[in-house]
């Protein structure tokens, strides 16, 4: 067992962990040089760099190279969002997760997207059998898209939150990631109603970081928002360098999710 993977479950265990989502090495040695006590990859930042949308269509090899890059010039744990693994076949999800953690990882997210809960279950499961073949205490976030996708209702989405919780705590999971929940009273009541570290999304309308820490969450991702911030400030460097010769930083705007994986569609 690597003492990485050791650090990354203990930072889940005191303050909230701000964890800074990035695309590529020179972005994670940054995160660290800034402060970051750990470092997680944005799979739609990952894939944008390597030409491809995101939505489990980037090539394993492409993802791994750059794993292992940013493993390389850091010296905090690093977690990988695997998408949903970028398969349906348990085989092949058992590939990714061991191609991840022999290429540096100590954490991973997994989600269920439009995918059943009981197909994340399987897939946890598989991870969990991976890691311990592989001798890692892999920190195991597991994702739902029950607020991102609007899978249920929203009177129903705590509920359905806390019931796919269960899920996959009992299929090993180490963390729970309720992606695009903003409302305090939501946070909250998920928060205190599962014994997993819980983690959220930085969205518009989130409560602060010390509010989020109140309220119980353990763990603040950014996702894919820096990558849409560079993305944008790149476009209007771009359209002022051809409209005039000159780089004019003084008007940008960070472009859209959409707008982002939709020129690579």
């Amino acid at each position: 067992m690597s003492t990485l993977d050791t650090r990354f479950h203990q930072l889940h265990q005191q303050d909230l962990l701000i964890l800074t989502n990035v695309a590529d090495a020179t972005g994670a040695r940054l995160v660290e040089q800034l402060g970051g006590t750990a470092v997680a990859t944005s799979s739609a930042a990952v894939a944008w760099a390597h030409g491809y949308p995101d939505g489990n269509t980037l090539p394993l090899e492409r993802l791994i190279s750059s794993v292992e890059a940013i493993a390389r010039v850091i010296q905090v744990p690093l977690s990988v969002d695997i998408e949903a693994g970028y398969s349906d076949d348990l085989g092949r999800v058992a590939e990714v997760v061991d191609a991840v953690i022999a290429a540096g990882a100590v954490g991973i997210n997994i989600e269920d997207g439009s995918g059943t809960a009981q197909l994340l279950v399987r897939k946890i499961e598989v991870a969990r059998q991976v890691a311990a073949r592989r001798n890692v205490q892999l920190f195991i976030n597991a994702r739902t898209d029950v607020y991102l996708k609007s899978l249920v209702p929203a009177e129903d989405r705590v509920a359905e939150t806390l019931h796919r919780a269960r899920l996959y705590q009992a299929a090993g999971a180490d963390g729970l990631f309720a992606a695009g929940v903003s409302a305090a009273y939501e946070i909250e009541a998920i928060c205190k109603g599962t014994s997993l570290p819980v983690n959220v999304l930085g969205v518009a309308g989130l409560p602060s970081p010390a509010e989020l820490q109140a309220l119980g969450v353990r763990r603040l991702s950014a996702g894919s928002g820096i990558a849409e911030c560079l993305y944008g400030a790149m476009a209007s460097l771009v359209k002022s360098f051809l409209a005039s010769g000159r780089l004019d930083s003084r008007e940008w705007q960070a472009l859209s999710y959409a707008d982002v994986n939709g020129l690579l569609k």
